[in-house]
């Protein structure tokens, strides 16, 4: 079988699944291809925190009205660095969305509420037609159009073909282009907890040794306030930890916790996670774009990682505007995204290994970076447009 489409896009996370929507809502033909299933992903436990510009971006795509009920705000990111010898708080710092004028951060939302709202989105969009189970097994560059062929047997001839297919992405290895990646030899450990005290829209993330401990706000549970958790450490500790019976496991927790917000009690099946860093060698080929982890991938620190993978979907809407998607004028205008986008992996690459830590003069100098960030105000008001995408 062959088809037609203006836009391929290949995965069907939550960036590719906004892609879709995006691009069909405004009325260019799109067919996503997934290699998953259409259940595959909804049971993931995670969340995200979507801040300012991306939210805008999900308004744009005709989702985020659908999650109104699954969103926590976010109006306040404290840092606490608990690197001394002792394992308690010797410098917190809170930064609060008020002072730059914005009512928040952004919202926090489960990942399997986001991909029902997306798929629901997509389920009303005339344009948009999703392929599950279908794996990318070649593709073929030429001026006017890619041809991709799936593990389905359908041949599709695109004006555009978005990746958008991970980290271990198809579309990029197809597309001949190279990718710098980083191993940390680090895990996050992933789940959610009730407790005691409300968090009070407060995204609090510690540091000590081994990656940060963060709570994000989510809703509350039937059992009072809850978050979720991301706790990164060296893989092999992490490996200790999620090993543990859950009684042991929750102690360890509330130890790293501070107690913060009270006593914790964990409410969801834990998962680990390995961190990386990846950056492609370029976003582009000739009709070919790569986007989100298909392009760059960092630790989650400061809720960079899907923010920067919608910021490409703005980038590269805004680049082809109302002509041919696939337009070379086009994908030269997103390619120039590429510095950016170094250059925050480079930064959270930095700032992933301050976390990391362990010899106590950097856990010093860690701290020392952190009081500075607290007193300076034109270094806290810089830090904060940055970690939330505005200029």
């Amino acid at each position: 079988m062959n088809s037609e489409t203006d836009i391929l896009i290949v995965g069907g996370g939550v960036a590719g699944l906004t892609a879709a929507a995006l691009f069909a809502a405004s009325g260019r033909r799109v067919t996503l291809a997934d290699r998953e299933s259409a259940e595959a992903g909804m049971r993931d436990s995670r969340t995200t925190a979507f801040l300012r510009p991306a939210v805008d971006l999900l308004e744009e795509a005709g989702v985020w009205p659908l999650l109104a009920a699954e969103i926590a705000p976010l109006e306040t990111m404290r840092l606490i660095d608990a690197g001394g010898r002792e394992n308690k708080a010797r410098e917190i710092g809170d930064f609060v969305a008020a002072e730059l004028g914005q009512p928040g951060f952004g919202w926090n939302v489960p990942n399997s509420a986001m991909r029902r709202a997306l798929r629901e989105r997509l389920s009303g969009l005339p344009e948009a037609r999703i392929l599950n189970e279908a794996a990318l097994e070649a593709l073929t560059v030429r001026r006017d159009c890619a041809i991709a062929r799936l593990s389905t047997g359908e041949t599709i001839r695109a004006r555009l073909v978005i990746g958008a297919d991970g980290r271990e992405s198809a579309v990029r290895r197809l597309s001949g282009i190279g990718a710098r990646r980083t191993e940390y030899g680090q895990k996050a450990l992933v789940f959610t907890v009730a407790h005691e005290e409300p968090h009070r829209a407060v995204s609090t993330e510690i540091h000590r040794t081994g990656g940060p401990f963060t709570l994000v706000p989510t809703p509350d549970g039937p059992d009072g306030p809850r978050s979720s958790v991301v706790w990164m450490e060296r893989s092999a500790e992490a490996e200790r930890l999620l090993a543990l019976p859950e009684e042991a496991f929750e102690e360890a927790a509330n130890g790293r916790s501070l107690g913060v917000l009270g006593r914790l009690r964990v409410v969801s099946p834990r998962a680990a996670w390995p961190m990386i860093s990846l950056m492609a060698h370029r976003l582009t080929v000739p009709r070919v774009a790569l986007v989100a982890e298909a392009a760059h991938v960092v630790p989650p620190i400061g809720a960079q990682g899907l923010n920067m993978s919608l910021g490409d979907l703005a980038a590269l809407r805004d680049g082809m505007g109302e002509g041919d998607a696939g337009a070379p004028a086009a994908l030269a205008r997103y390619a120039r995204r590429w510095p950016e986008l170094a250059a925050r992996v480079a930064g959270v690459d930095a700032l992933n290994r301050a976390a990391m830590a362990e010899a106590q003069p950097l856990r010093d100098l860690r701290r020392l970076g952190l009081g500075a960030l607290i007193r300076v105000r034109p270094a806290r008001r810089l830090a904060m447009k940055l970690g939330m995408g505005v200029r």
